[in-house]
C-alpha cells in the first residue's frame, strides 16, 4: 500500500508545473474551484430541498383542483358535458384543458427524478382518495408532442382559444401534466395543466449557462489576481536563483536586495552573508598561498646556492633535483589556487582563435595540434578559458605526441573534443587524475611532467563556467578529453 502511494505521488509530481509560480497558481485554482463546488453543492442542496417543499404544496393544491374539476364533470349528465366544454373554450378556457375522449390517449411520458415522483404520487394519492378511482394515469408530456383528442390532433394544431392560452407559454416550453381517468366504458376524462415551476424536469437545471459563466468569471479573476500577487512574491526567489548560478563566476557581484516577504528577505540576507564569507575565505586562501610561495623562495634559493658548493657531483645533482621538485610543488600549489581568476570579467571569446593561438605556441615546442570545426563566440573568462584549454593540450601533446581537436557547436552547448595518441588512462584512474598532485607516472622529475595539477585546474575552471570535462579511451588508442560548455 505504501509503495503504491509513493508511486502515485511520483506520477502526480511529474505532471505538476515546474515553476513555483505555476504551482502557486494551480493551488489557488484548485482551492477556489473546490470552495466553489462545495458551496455550490450546499446551496444546491438547500435550494433543491426548498423547491421540493414548494412543489409538494403546489402539486397537492393543483391535484385538489383537478379532483374538483373531475368531480364536477362526473356529476354532469352525459349530454351536458360537451356543451360545458364548448362554453369553456368559447370563454377562453381555464387553467385546465379538459376533454372527454372515447379512449385513453397515449402520451410520450418524459422526465424522471424525485420531482416527478413527488408530483405523480401526490396526484394519484389525492385523486384516488377524492374520486374513489384506482386507475388514475398521471404523466408529463412535451407541448410539441401532446395530443388532446381522439383524432390524434396535436396541441399546436388547435385553434388558439382552445388550448394554447392555458397550456402554452411561449417562448418557454414547460412540461404539461396530463391526468386521464375512465368515467365510464369508452369515456375517458382528459385533464391537462401546467405547474408554475421553472425547469421542473430539466436535467441540467443545476448547471445553467449563467452559473457556468459566473464560475468562469470567478476563476479568471482569481487567475489574474494570483498571477499578479504570486509574481511579486516569486520574483525575489528568481533573483536568488540567478545569483546562486552566478556565484561561481563572479563572487564580486552586488548583493541581493533584502526586500519582499519576511522569509524571502531572510533568505536573501543569508545568501549575501554566505557570498561575503566565501569571498573572504577565497581571498584569504590566495593570500596564504602567495605568502607561503614568497617565503619559500628565499630558503630554496639559499639551499640551491649551498648545493652548488658541494664537492661531490652526484650529491650535488641529487640535491638540486630535490630542490627543483620542491620548487615545482610550490609553484603547482600556487597555480592550483589561482587556477580561476575570480576578478576576471566575462567576455565573448572565439574558441577557435584561442585554440589556434595555443597550437602555434605548442608548435614552437615541437607539439603537433590539428583543429577542425568552428564555433560562435562563447561568453567566458578569457584567461581562465585559455588556461583550461592549454592544460588539456599540453597534457595531450606531452603524453600522446600529437593532439586532434574537434569543435562541435550547437544552439545550447559547445563541445570541444581533444584526442591524443598516447597510452590512455585505465578506467579506474580516470576520476582520480583530476585530484591535485595525482600523476600516473610516479616520478616527480621535471623531465617526465609536472606535479599532477593540470587536469584538476582544467576541470575546476570548466565547472566554474557551468561546463565539465570527461575522459575516455579511444577505441584505436589514445585518450579522449571531452570539454563541454553550456551556451546559456
Amino acid at each position: 500500500m505504501k509503495t503504491r502511494w509513493l508511486r502515485w505521488r511520483r506520477g502526480a509530481a511529474r505532471h505538476l508545473p515546474r515553476t513555483l509560480r505555476g504551482r502557486f497558481v494551480l493551488i489557488m485554482l484548485v482551492g477556489v474551484l473546490t470552495a466553489q463546488l462545495a458551496s455550490y453543492a450546499i446551496w444546491s442542496s438547500q435550494v433543491r430541498s426548498s423547491q421540493l417543499e414548494q412543489l409538494d404544496e403546489l402539486s397537492r393544491n393543483v391535484a385538489y383542483s383537478v379532483a374538483s374539476t373531475m368531480h364536477f364533470f362526473r356529476s354532469l349528465p352525459f349530454e351536458y358535458r360537451h356543451i360545458v366544454l364548448d362554453q369553456l373554450r368559447n370563454m377562453g378556457g381555464t387553467r385546465f384543458f379538459v376533454s372527454v375522449n372515447e379512449r385513453r390517449i397515449p402520451v410520450e411520458d418524459m422526465g424522471d427524478g424525485p420531482e416527478k415522483r413527488l408530483v405523480v404520487d401526490n396526484f394519484r394519492e389525492i385523486l384516488t382518495d377524492e374520486l374513489n378511482i384506482d386507475d388514475v394515469l398521471v404523466e408529463f408530456s412535451r407541448p410539441e408532442t401532446l395530443r388532446v383528442y381522439n383524432n390524434e390532433v396535436l396541441l399546436h394544431d388547435l385553434p388558439p382559444r382552445w388550448g394554447q392560452h392555458s397550456l402554452l407559454m411561449e417562448p418557454l416550453s414547460p412540461p404539461i401534466l396530463v391526468v386521464q381517468m375512465e368515467l365510464a366504458p369508452d369515456t375517458w376524462l382528459y385533464v391537462a395543466t401546467l405547474l408554475p415551476v421553472p425547469e421542473l424536469l430539466a436535467d441540467n437545471r443545476w448547471i445553467s449557462g449563467e452559473r457556468l459563466l459566473a464560475a468562469f468569471m470567478v476563476l479568471l479573476s482569481v487567475l489574474g489576481l494570483s498571477l499578479l500577487g504570486i509574481r511579486s512574491v516569486t520574483r525575489p526567489l528568481g533573483r536568488l536563483a540567478r545569483a546562486a548560478r552566478q556565484l561561481g563566476d563572479d563572487l564580486d557581484a552586488p548583493p541581493l536586495r533584502e526586500t519582499g516577504p519576511r522569509e524571502v528577505a531572510a533568505t536573501a540576507a543569508a545568501f549575501n552573508r554566505m557570498q561575503e564569507r566565501i569571498r573572504d575565505q577565497v581571498e584569504e586562501r590566495e593570500r596564504l598561498f602567495s605568502a607561503i610561495s614568497h617565503d619559500l623562495k628565499t630558503p630554496i634559493t639559499r639551499l640551491r646556492l649551498r648545493a652548488e658548493m658541494l664537492d661531490d657531483p652526484r650529491q650535488r645533482e641529487r640535491f638540486c633535483a630535490s630542490l627543483d621538485e620542491l620548487d615545482l610543488l610550490v609553484k603547482g600549489a600556487l597555480a592550483s589556487v589561482k587556477g580561476l581568476d575570480l576578478h576576471e570579467p566575462v567576455e565573448e571569446v572565439d574558441p577557435r582563435a584561442v585554440l589556434d593561438e595555443l597550437a602555434e605556441e605548442l608548435a614552437l615546442q615541437k607539439g603537433e595540434v590539428t583543429i577542425t570545426g568552428h564555433a560562435a563566440p562563447l561568453p567566458v573568462k578569457p584567461l581562465a578559458f585559455k588556461r583550461c584549454l592549454a592544460n588539456l593540450l599540453e597534457n595531450a601533446v606531452f603524453y600522446g605526441r600529437r593532439a586532434e581537436v574537434t569543435l562541435d557547436d550547437g544552439p545550447e552547448r559547445l563541445t570541444i573534443v581533444i584526442r591524443d595518441h598516447g597510452p590512455g588512462i585505465p578506467s579506474g584512474e580516470r576520476e582520480r587524475v583530476f585530484s591535485p598532485f595525482v600523476r600516473l607516472e610516479p616520478s616527480r622529475s621535471r623531465h617526465t611532467g609536472g606535479s599532477g595539477l593540470g587536469l584538476g585546474i582544467a576541470r575546476h575552471i570548466a565547472r566554474a563556467m557551468g561546463g565539465d570535462i570527461a575522459l575516455a579511451n579511444h577505441p584505436q588508442g589514445g585518450l579522449v578529453a571531452t570539454l563541454d560548455f553550456p551556451r546559456s
